[in-house]
């Protein structure tokens, strides 16, 4: 049986999933819990920002969200309508005053080009308009190039980076805390691989729709907690029926809700597998534990699976087939949001290598925000994945 988000009946009646489902879908409450305790909280735009050292300072980090419902009265006084949408929605957030009561600061790493143009614009607010109620904003201006001089360009960076933590903890940071933080965070990308082999090994038993649900929630609550209920997920899982199936993975544009995998597997497929910034792509690589702190915080950022949005088309067909080979894709759906255009320049090359191993592919670009609002979309999947269906 199907409810609400496409999650399963037999995941909800998991304790476990449950808890994870409630912080996915409430997603400010732990902050607020924190605060009301007089703890801090990190808001993170851009998926480059280490946690590690936020949790090393006693502080929850937090991902900034969108809110596709809420009107866009303050981003129309100041971004163009040529920003990536979910950008637009959340930059609403922070400039509203939503943020401000709830983040004592907000750590910006440069992951794609408009969250530069973001912090460009909030930086130019908090000069010219410091009445508004924007969080103090800090930058992390990662070089993705992966040679020996830009790698140790980083560690500056993140040297830097550290002591605006510090500053925002009241406190130094020692080296111990930091290894600390980073073991706790290891943790939780393991329990999350234990996951991971239940929604893309032989047997099928997580959806894509309860996955993200799953890694979603580590972006809003203590990960410590978070790795033992998703271990606790896993066990339940192991007794969930099989689903079968087209085996598709989705690549382009962040899913922050389960909206698009809701539309593919209504359709019979499952979602096995992704390599944006809500999915899979969080738990790629752990910390390194015989590094330097600021060392081992780069090479896991910065070593990760190629981002669409910060690589070289060449990159990222070679990153999209391990991809698809780790989760044994059938099939491969792009979807890019409008404005979004560097995430499609990939798509050309990446069919031609996908298909040319026989992995049958679909291309849904310049789409509306939210996924609700495209007219026959989902006439569209239902046709993909029969057609996927049919030949396999």
């Amino acid at each position: 049986m199907i409810v609400k988000m496409g999650i399963r009946e037999c995941a909800l009646k998991s304790n476990a999933f449950r808890a994870l489902y409630t912080v996915y879908t409430h997603r400010d409450d732990t902050a607020r819990r924190w605060k009301s305790e007089g703890r801090k909280v990190i808001g993170e735009l851009g998926c480059d920002v280490p946690d590690e050292l936020i949790m090393a300072g006693g502080m929850l980090p937090v991902r900034v969200y969108a809110d596709p419902e809420k009107p866009l009265v303050e981003t129309d006084k100041y971004l163009e309508y040529a920003f990536d949408p979910v950008v637009r929605a959340q930059f609403e957030k922070i400039v509203d005053g939503t943020y401000a009561e709830l983040f004592d600061a907000l750590a910006i790493s440069n992951s794609t080009d408009v969250v530069i143009r973001i912090f460009l614009y909030l930086r130019e607010m908090h000069r010219v308009e410091p009445h508004k109620a924007i969080p103090p904003v800090e930058f992390i201006d990662w070089l993705f190039t992966r040679n020996r001089l830009h790698q140790v360009r980083n560690e500056h960076t993140i040297a830097l980076f550290r002591k605006a933590v510090e500053g925002w903890a009241g406190r130094e940071i020692t080296d111990e805390e930091i290894r600390a933080a980073a073991k706790v965070c290891n943790d939780d990308r393991q329990a999350l691989r234990e996951m991971e082999k239940l929604r893309s090994g032989s047997e099928v038993r997580i959806s894509g729709s309860e996955a993200l649900v799953i890694i979603g929630s580590a972006f809003f609550m203590e990960r410590e907690e978070h790795a033992r209920l998703v271990r606790e997920v896993t066990r339940d899982a192991s007794e969930w029926p099989v689903l079968t199936g087209p085996r598709v993975f989705v690549t382009g544009s962040d899913q922050e809700s389960t909206e698009l995998y809701d539309l593919i597997e209504q359709t019979g497929a499952v979602v096995v597998g992704e390599d944006h910034n809500w999915g899979d792509r969080f738990f790629d690589r752990d910390f390194p534990m015989e590094y330097t702190p600021v060392r081992g915080i780069v090479d896991t950022y910065m070593l990760r699976e190629f981002s669409s949005k910060k690589a070289f088309v060449s990159q990222r067909v070679e990153a999209i087939g391990r991809w698809v080979s780790r989760t044994n894709a059938e099939a491969v759906v792009f979807y890019t949001n409008r404005y979004e255009e560097a995430a499609s320049w990939d798509y050309p090359k990446q069919k031609e290598s996908l298909e040319g191993r026989g992995i049958r592919t679909a291309c849904f670009a310049k789409m509306q925000y939210p996924v609700s609002a495209n007219e026959g979309l989902s006439e569209q999947i239902a046709a993909f994945t029969s057609a996927v269906r049919e030949v396999s």
